[in-house]
């Protein structure tokens, strides 16, 4: 199974998306061809209600522990409510550059 895969089957699983989003962007970085280790991703859930992002972000890394010890480098988290999300529909969701030294976008 792809890493991409293993993400959003963990992420379905643990939150129940509305909506689910996962960008390999490794291939905007420096690192060999076929690197998975760089991704994005865009999380729409009511399990977010009342929790603010910094929690969100650390129930996905709670998720995501074994690929996160081992295989990504980088997650880009867009976590959201329905109502938050529904407010965004013109926004283009973006990830920082990368602090390494081989960014190359």
């Amino acid at each position: 199974m792809m890493m991409r895969e293993q993400i959003e089957a963990k992420l379905k699983a643990a939150f129940e998306p509305v909506l689910l989003e996962v960008v390999d962007e490794s291939y905007r970085h420096n690192v060999p061809a076929g690197s998975e280790s760089h991704f994005k991703v865009v999380l729409v859930s009511d399990r977010f209600i009342g929790e603010r992002f910094l929690n969100r972000h650390r129930m996905i890394y709670g998720t995501l522990t074994d690929e996160l010890a081992t295989t990504i480098h980088a997650l880009a988290l867009h976590t959201y409510t329905l109502k938050e999300w529904e407010g965004l529909q013109d926004t283009l969701l973006t990830s920082p550059a990368c602090r390494g030294t081989g960014s190359i976008a």
